[in-house]
Protein backbone atom coordinates (compact mmCIF):
# COMPACT_ATOMS: atom_id res chain seq x y z
CA UNK A 1 0.00 0.00 0.00
CA UNK A 2 0.92 3.61 -0.96
CA UNK A 3 0.24 6.79 0.74
CA UNK A 4 0.68 9.85 -0.68
CA UNK A 5 3.11 12.64 0.94
CA UNK A 6 2.26 16.12 1.04
CA UNK A 7 4.70 19.22 0.23
CA UNK A 8 5.85 19.88 3.50
CA UNK A 9 7.17 15.78 3.94
CA UNK A 10 7.99 16.19 0.34
CA UNK A 11 10.73 19.12 1.58
CA UNK A 12 11.68 17.33 4.40
CA UNK A 13 12.97 14.53 2.32
CA UNK A 14 14.83 16.28 0.30
CA UNK A 15 16.67 17.98 2.93
CA UNK A 16 17.24 14.27 4.54
CA UNK A 17 18.40 13.23 1.06
CA UNK A 18 21.06 16.29 0.91
CA UNK A 19 21.92 15.61 4.03
CA UNK A 20 23.14 12.33 3.29
CA UNK A 21 25.00 13.18 -0.29
CA UNK A 22 26.93 15.83 1.70
CA UNK A 23 28.01 13.43 4.49
CA UNK A 24 29.58 11.04 1.90
CA UNK A 25 33.15 10.99 1.97
CA UNK A 26 35.00 10.79 -1.08
CA UNK A 27 37.99 8.79 -1.77
CA UNK A 28 41.19 10.42 -2.56
CA UNK A 29 41.59 10.53 -5.75
CA UNK A 30 44.68 8.35 -6.15
CA UNK A 31 43.14 5.69 -3.38
CA UNK A 32 44.61 2.74 -5.67
CA UNK A 33 47.69 4.21 -5.62
CA UNK A 34 48.20 4.30 -1.82
CA UNK A 35 46.73 1.13 -1.18
CA UNK A 36 49.71 -0.49 -3.07
CA UNK A 37 51.69 1.77 -1.41
CA UNK A 38 50.39 0.71 1.99
CA UNK A 39 50.36 -3.50 0.42
CA UNK A 40 53.71 -2.95 -0.54
CA UNK A 41 54.47 -1.94 3.21
CA UNK A 42 52.56 -4.31 4.89
CA UNK A 43 54.44 -6.97 2.31
CA UNK A 44 57.98 -5.58 3.36
CA UNK A 45 56.80 -5.70 7.25
CA UNK A 46 55.27 -9.46 6.97
CA UNK A 47 58.58 -10.26 5.42
CA UNK A 48 59.81 -9.59 8.38
CA UNK A 49 58.04 -12.26 10.55
CA UNK A 50 58.06 -16.17 10.77
CA UNK A 51 54.61 -17.90 11.38
CA UNK A 52 53.23 -21.19 10.38
CA UNK A 53 50.81 -22.09 7.41
CA UNK A 54 47.82 -24.65 7.15
CA UNK A 55 46.51 -25.54 4.35
CA UNK A 56 43.54 -27.58 4.22
CA UNK A 57 41.55 -28.27 1.05
CA UNK A 58 38.61 -30.76 0.78
CA UNK A 59 36.33 -32.65 -1.76
CA UNK A 60 32.69 -32.95 -1.18
CA UNK A 61 30.37 -35.23 -2.60
CA UNK A 62 26.93 -34.46 -3.58
CA UNK A 63 25.18 -34.98 -0.10
CA UNK A 64 28.06 -32.20 1.16
CA UNK A 65 30.14 -35.37 2.32
CA UNK A 66 34.17 -35.39 2.79
CA UNK A 67 35.11 -37.64 -0.17
CA UNK A 68 38.99 -36.64 0.51
CA UNK A 69 41.35 -33.79 1.53
CA UNK A 70 44.68 -32.53 1.14
CA UNK A 71 46.78 -31.29 3.99
CA UNK A 72 49.82 -29.58 4.58
CA UNK A 73 51.90 -27.86 7.37
CA UNK A 74 54.69 -25.34 6.05
CA UNK A 75 56.44 -23.01 8.27
CA UNK A 76 58.34 -19.82 7.39
CA UNK A 77 61.10 -19.11 9.49
CA UNK A 78 64.56 -17.75 9.05
CA UNK A 79 68.03 -19.65 8.78
CA UNK A 80 70.87 -19.49 10.75
CA UNK A 81 72.23 -17.38 8.38
CA UNK A 82 69.40 -15.23 8.46
CA UNK A 83 67.78 -16.24 5.42
CA UNK A 84 64.01 -16.52 4.46
CA UNK A 85 62.65 -19.91 3.88
CA UNK A 86 59.68 -21.58 3.91
CA UNK A 87 59.82 -25.72 5.45
CA UNK A 88 57.48 -28.38 5.02
CA UNK A 89 56.62 -29.73 8.86
CA UNK A 90 56.36 -33.26 7.50
CA UNK A 91 54.86 -34.31 4.21
CA UNK A 92 51.96 -33.49 2.96
CA UNK A 93 48.07 -35.85 3.14
CA UNK A 94 46.44 -36.27 0.33
CA UNK A 95 43.62 -38.06 0.12
CA UNK A 96 41.44 -36.72 -2.93
CA UNK A 97 39.46 -39.01 -5.28
CA UNK A 98 38.70 -36.37 -8.27
CA UNK A 99 40.60 -33.04 -7.65
CA UNK A 100 44.37 -33.11 -9.11
CA UNK A 101 46.48 -29.98 -7.47
CA UNK A 102 48.71 -28.30 -10.13
CA UNK A 103 51.47 -26.24 -9.69
CA UNK A 104 48.96 -22.80 -10.34
CA UNK A 105 46.99 -23.90 -6.81
CA UNK A 106 50.23 -23.71 -4.70
CA UNK A 107 51.46 -20.47 -6.54
CA UNK A 108 47.57 -19.15 -5.77
CA UNK A 109 47.49 -20.29 -2.29
CA UNK A 110 51.27 -18.79 -1.80
CA UNK A 111 51.21 -15.86 -3.73
CA UNK A 112 47.41 -14.67 -4.44
CA UNK A 113 45.73 -15.69 -1.56
CA UNK A 114 48.12 -13.53 1.23
CA UNK A 115 48.52 -10.42 -0.87
CA UNK A 116 46.93 -8.69 -3.99
CA UNK A 117 47.98 -5.34 -5.24
CA UNK A 118 51.26 -4.67 -4.24
CA UNK A 119 53.03 -1.50 -6.28
CA UNK A 120 55.58 -3.44 -8.67
CA UNK A 121 51.78 -5.52 -10.28
CA UNK A 122 50.00 -1.80 -10.20
CA UNK A 123 50.31 -1.34 -14.10
CA UNK A 124 48.87 -4.94 -14.35
CA UNK A 125 45.76 -3.88 -12.79
CA UNK A 126 42.61 -1.45 -13.52
CA UNK A 127 41.25 -0.79 -10.58
CA UNK A 128 37.48 1.25 -9.36
CA UNK A 129 35.73 2.70 -6.78
CA UNK A 130 32.85 0.84 -5.52
CA UNK A 131 31.78 2.82 -2.30
CA UNK A 132 32.25 2.80 1.15
CA UNK A 133 31.25 -0.15 3.97
CA UNK A 134 31.87 -0.91 7.06
CA UNK A 135 33.71 -4.71 7.48
CA UNK A 136 34.84 -6.03 10.24
CA UNK A 137 34.22 -2.94 12.48
CA UNK A 138 36.84 -1.02 10.22
CA UNK A 139 34.84 2.16 7.93
CA UNK A 140 36.39 0.68 4.46
CA UNK A 141 36.16 2.35 1.10
CA UNK A 142 35.46 -1.18 -1.31
CA UNK A 143 37.75 -1.10 -4.43
CA UNK A 144 37.47 -3.68 -7.34
CA UNK A 145 40.80 -4.78 -8.71
CA UNK A 146 40.71 -6.53 -12.08
CA UNK A 147 43.46 -7.85 -14.97
CA UNK A 148 44.34 -5.42 -17.58
CA UNK A 149 45.61 -8.53 -19.29
CA UNK A 150 46.74 -11.48 -18.48
CA UNK A 151 49.82 -12.42 -20.28
CA UNK A 152 50.83 -16.62 -20.60
CA UNK A 153 51.93 -18.22 -17.39
CA UNK A 154 50.65 -15.24 -15.32
CA UNK A 155 48.18 -15.77 -11.87
CA UNK A 156 46.51 -12.55 -11.11
CA UNK A 157 43.40 -11.25 -8.84
CA UNK A 158 39.91 -10.33 -10.06
CA UNK A 159 38.18 -9.53 -7.33
CA UNK A 160 37.34 -6.89 -4.33
CA UNK A 161 39.19 -5.54 -1.64
CA UNK A 162 38.11 -3.85 1.59
CA UNK A 163 40.20 -0.73 2.75
CA UNK A 164 40.66 1.28 6.16
CA UNK A 165 39.77 4.75 5.42
CA UNK A 166 42.25 6.03 8.03
CA UNK A 167 45.44 4.26 6.73
CA UNK A 168 44.42 2.67 3.11
CA UNK A 169 45.33 -1.26 5.12
CA UNK A 170 43.71 -4.29 3.36
CA UNK A 171 41.23 -6.01 5.94
CA UNK A 172 39.76 -8.14 3.54
CA UNK A 173 39.80 -9.66 0.16
CA UNK A 174 37.24 -11.26 -1.53
CA UNK A 175 37.37 -12.85 -5.39
CA UNK A 176 38.92 -15.42 -7.65
CA UNK A 177 42.77 -16.39 -9.01
CA UNK A 178 42.65 -16.27 -13.08
CA UNK A 179 42.76 -17.06 -15.28
CA UNK A 180 40.66 -20.34 -15.09
CA UNK A 181 42.57 -22.68 -17.44
CA UNK A 182 40.89 -24.85 -20.18
CA UNK A 183 41.97 -27.01 -23.25
CA UNK A 184 40.63 -29.46 -25.28
CA UNK A 185 42.31 -32.02 -23.15
CA UNK A 186 42.22 -30.76 -19.57
CA UNK A 187 40.56 -28.46 -16.91
CA UNK A 188 42.32 -26.37 -14.02
CA UNK A 189 39.39 -24.46 -12.26
CA UNK A 190 40.14 -22.44 -9.27
CA UNK A 191 37.63 -20.81 -6.60
CA UNK A 192 36.32 -18.15 -5.21
CA UNK A 193 37.99 -16.80 -1.97
CA UNK A 194 37.53 -14.84 1.01
CA UNK A 195 40.65 -13.50 2.83
CA UNK A 196 40.50 -12.42 6.51
CA UNK A 197 42.85 -9.96 8.40
CA UNK A 198 43.60 -9.02 11.80
CA UNK A 199 46.07 -6.24 13.28
CA UNK A 200 49.59 -7.15 14.00
CA UNK A 201 51.50 -4.39 15.07
CA UNK A 202 50.03 -1.82 13.26
CA UNK A 203 49.77 -3.53 10.60
CA UNK A 204 46.80 -5.85 8.65
CA UNK A 205 48.53 -9.65 7.66
CA UNK A 206 46.40 -12.42 6.60
CA UNK A 207 44.91 -15.44 9.28
CA UNK A 208 42.39 -16.64 7.08
CA UNK A 209 41.54 -17.74 3.37
CA UNK A 210 38.29 -19.28 3.58
CA UNK A 211 36.63 -20.96 -0.20
CA UNK A 212 33.63 -22.80 -0.38
CA UNK A 213 32.65 -23.10 -4.66
CA UNK A 214 31.63 -25.31 -7.00
CA UNK A 215 34.20 -25.79 -9.75
CA UNK A 216 31.70 -26.95 -12.94
CA UNK A 217 34.17 -29.11 -14.90
CA UNK A 218 32.96 -30.65 -18.19
CA UNK A 219 32.70 -33.93 -16.58
CA UNK A 220 30.52 -32.64 -14.01
CA UNK A 221 30.50 -29.78 -10.66
CA UNK A 222 32.85 -30.86 -8.11
CA UNK A 223 32.30 -28.97 -5.18
CA UNK A 224 35.61 -28.00 -2.48
CA UNK A 225 36.24 -26.29 0.40
CA UNK A 226 39.36 -24.56 1.38
CA UNK A 227 40.99 -23.21 4.42
CA UNK A 228 44.24 -21.75 5.38
CA UNK A 229 45.30 -20.45 8.18
CA UNK A 230 48.17 -17.93 8.45
CA UNK A 231 49.29 -18.07 12.75
CA UNK A 232 51.95 -17.99 15.20
CA UNK A 233 53.37 -14.67 13.63
CA UNK A 234 56.29 -13.53 15.26
CA UNK A 235 58.92 -10.92 14.36
CA UNK A 236 62.40 -12.44 13.72
CA UNK A 237 64.59 -10.55 16.68
CA UNK A 238 61.73 -10.51 19.10
CA UNK A 239 60.24 -13.11 21.54
CA UNK A 240 56.70 -12.41 21.35
CA UNK A 241 54.07 -14.48 19.29
CA UNK A 242 50.95 -13.32 18.04
CA UNK A 243 48.71 -16.08 18.15
CA UNK A 244 44.64 -15.87 16.43
CA UNK A 245 42.62 -18.25 18.52
CA UNK A 246 39.08 -19.10 17.56
CA UNK A 247 37.11 -19.87 14.48
CA UNK A 248 36.86 -17.89 11.13
CA UNK A 249 33.02 -17.16 11.62
CA UNK A 250 33.81 -15.78 14.86
CA UNK A 251 35.84 -12.64 15.92
CA UNK A 252 39.19 -14.35 16.91
CA UNK A 253 41.14 -13.42 19.96
CA UNK A 254 44.50 -11.77 19.93
CA UNK A 255 47.17 -13.72 22.12
CA UNK A 256 50.55 -12.73 22.69
CA UNK A 257 52.99 -15.02 24.60
CA UNK A 258 56.68 -15.65 24.71
CA UNK A 259 57.54 -18.27 22.24
CA UNK A 260 58.27 -21.80 23.29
Amino acid sequence: MKKLLGPACLFIVVILANGALAAAEPPPPNLARLVAHRESQTQAERNQYTYRESVLIQELNDRGGIRGDYSELRDVIFSPVMQREDVASGPPRNSLKNLVLTPEDFQDIRNIQPFVLVEDFMPVYETKFRGEERVDEQDCWVLQVRPRQILAGQRLFDGMLWVKKDDYSVVRSEGQAVPQIRTTKSENLFPRFTTIRRAVNGFWFPVYTLADDTLQFRTGPQRIKLMIKYNDYKKFGTNTTVTFEGGPDGKPDVKKEPPK
